[in-house]
């Protein structure tokens, strides 16, 4: 038998900032709330799960004024520029993590696949989760969530939601390092074939990319690893035993990253060593060709001066003498640039 949580559809950004408001029915589903809902609710009612657009106007002045929490909280929540971490306040946690942003689907469509980390500021109590990101931002992981509590499938609790979003964060990294992965054989298979320009240029770019994911993912182990280790009573065993698996994860992907930052050093290397084999290659041909036409060069020089006294003036087979010891020069020269092996 069907719940009526089961049938339910989430509408997004129907309040300004606010990207929606759901109540949790403890048993998997939940009941979506508008802001006046929001205002009148209270903590018998169930736990309320609210997320915001960070840097909306509307949003700031709910979390200042209506949030009830503490002003470092608050500073923390809608602070910009931000690295994963989490400090413990009263009886929640103030938790700054990152997450998988990708365009929203309207947006793909256009061609549009950018992926990136980008922050997500939770404050987390036994009643209420707070969640906010930025207005461009996209989060897979909590729209799967959305989507299981459509379900009747959701989580039931906040210690639950909790475990289950940095759950999700973590699992939505593994197909970007894949990709980053699959992008380093491609170029590995290029560096002998391909162009060296467009090698060096995607190399430098996945690199760069590999560096700063590790500077967010590092902190993340540490943040999660705190949460599991504090001793907050609304996170349950199973949900520091869910987390407690979920860092095990991030640090196999911290590991992946190092190899991959690793094999693109060893391919940057590899790759200087071909561009420096390929220019040493044309010098010896530049230079091969030079000493062929060297021969030609001296004697047309030589018979080529305007002084008196050139040999062959006015003999007829002069022309002919000197094509043959330039021709039987040139063969020579290069016999012997083959033997050096200089081609």
């Amino acid at each position: 038998m069907k719940t009526a949580s089961a049938s339910l559809t989430i509408h997004y950004g129907v309040e300004p900032g606010l990207r929606f408001a759901l109540l949790l029915d403890g048993h998997g589903g939940c009941r979506q709330l508008d802001m006046a809902g929001v205002c009148a609710w209270k903590p018998e009612d169930g736990v309320l799960w609210l997320h915001f657009e960070r840097d909306h106007l509307a949003a700031a002045e709910w979390v200042e004024r209506q949030g009830g929490l503490d002003p470092f909280v608050t500073e923390a929540l809608l602070e910009e520029e931000t690295r994963p971490r989490v400090e413990p306040v009263d009886e929640g946690l103030l938790i700054i993590l990152r997450g998988v942003c990708a365009t929203a689907p309207e947006e793909v469509e256009n061609g549009n696949r950018e992926i990136d980390l980008v922050p997500l500021h939770l404050w987390s109590d036994v009643n209420r989760l707070i969640s906010l990101r930025d207005s461009g931002h996209y989060i897979m992981a909590l729209r799967d969530i959305r989507l299981a509590l459509e379900k009747g499938k959701g989580p039931q609790r906040t210690g639950d939601l909790l475990a289950l979003i940095g759950d999700k964060l973590v699992r939505d990294l593994e197909p970007v390092l894949d990709g980053m992965d699959e992008e380093v054989d491609e170029l590995d298979e290029m560096i002998f074939h391909g162009d060296a320009s467009e090698v060096r240029e995607r190399l430098k770019l996945l690199r760069r990319r590999s560096v700063q994911l590790r500077r967010y993912l590092a902190p993340q182990r540490d943040a999660l690893n705190r949460i599991e280790h504090d001793d907050a009573p609304w996170l349950l065993e199973r949900d520091k035993l869910r987390l407690r698996e979920v860092i095990d994860k991030l640090m196999r992907f911290i590991e992946y990253l190092d190899a991959i930052r690793d094999r693109t050093g060893i391919l940057h290397d590899d790759l200087s060593t071909v561009i420096s084999e390929r220019i040493a290659r044309n010098s010896n041909r530049l230079a091969a060709l030079a000493a062929l036409l060297l021969p030609p060069s001296v004697v047309a020089g030589l018979f080529g001066m305007n002084v008196g006294g050139i040999p062959g003036v006015n003999d007829t087979w002069a022309f002919v003498i000197i094509v043959a010891f330039v021709t039987i020069t040139s063969i020579a020269t290069l016999w012997a640039l083959r033997r050096i092996g200089w081609l």
